[in-house]
């Protein structure tokens, strides 16, 4: 039985169908509006963030390759100690061709010398107080048609260092390879460190501690291979006195 008032019900979903069709208020539509700008805005931020740290990671990591590759080079290492093979007593003479020991020793072998790096070094050996004499041409080919970046001219003890670059570095056992003497912590060639006797280094007139092959050639060094009694003061050079322009 109909009572003449309007259905309450009925008309909530007509009001909510002419709402759908007339699309949400101003208030929600502002209220969406401003939504879907934060969105886009935390988006926004969000990729430029990704995109900032991607360009700094591609920038460090093209900083570390040129660090290595060209810029602050890493230094080059020193060679691993090489040794020559004889054991017989000095004076040692020069071998037949010291090339090929050169070549097995890491050294470099060419027709001239090398101009991109040059320095000298000194080398004395005094054993039972009396000096043993470094060959003259070591390093370098009996016929002159090649040699070693590290060779000698004469046999002042001073070792050339005339290299094709300037990436490498140099140490005593490089010498002793190529002359085919063997040097280690107790061991000049035939001579051994034993009994009485003992081997010494010394780099610029300091006592050297561990394998004298490991000790680095550098400009103007002053190395010096005492062998004989223990207690014995040896006459240690501290210098050396190079000709002008060596």
């Amino acid at each position: 039985m109909s009572t003449g008032r309007p259905d309450k019900h009925a008309a909530s979903e007509n009001t909510s169908a002419a709402q759908r069709k007339r699309g949400p208020t101003p208030k929600v539509a502002a209220m969406r509006k401003e939504q879907a700008r934060r969105e886009r805005r935390r988006r926004a931020v969000l990729v430029g963030a990704i995109a900032v740290t991607a360009v700094v990671l591609i920038g460090l990591a093209g900083w570390g390759v040129t660090e290595l590759a060209g810029g602050e080079e890493a230094e080059a290492a020193l060679p691993e100690p090489v040794s020559g093979e004889s054991t017989a007593m000095p004076p040692w003479p020069l071998p037949e061709d010291p090339v090929p020991l050169a070549e097995q020793a890491g050294l470099r072998v060419e027709p001239m010398e090398g101009t991109a790096k040059h320095f000298h070094a000194h080398l004395d050996i005094i054993v039972d107080g009396e000096p043993v004499t470094v060959p003259a041409n070591l390093g370098i080919h009996p016929a002159g048609t090649a040699m070693s970046e590290l060779h000698t001219h004469d046999e002042r003890g001073v070792l050339h260092v005339e290299a094709p670059t300037d990436d490498q570095r140099y140490n005593l056992g490089q010498v002793f390879a190529q002359w085919d003497v063997r040097l280690d912590e107790t061991t000049l060639g035939g001579l051994e460190a034993e009994g009485e006797n003992a081997l010494r280094a010394y780099v610029d007139g300091e006592l050297h501690e561990g394998n004298p092959a490991a000790i680095e050639l550098t400009e103007h060094r002053q190395i010096a291979l005492v062998y004989g009694p223990e207690g014995d003061d040896a006459d240690v050079p501290a210098d050396f006195d190079f000709e002008p322009g060596e």
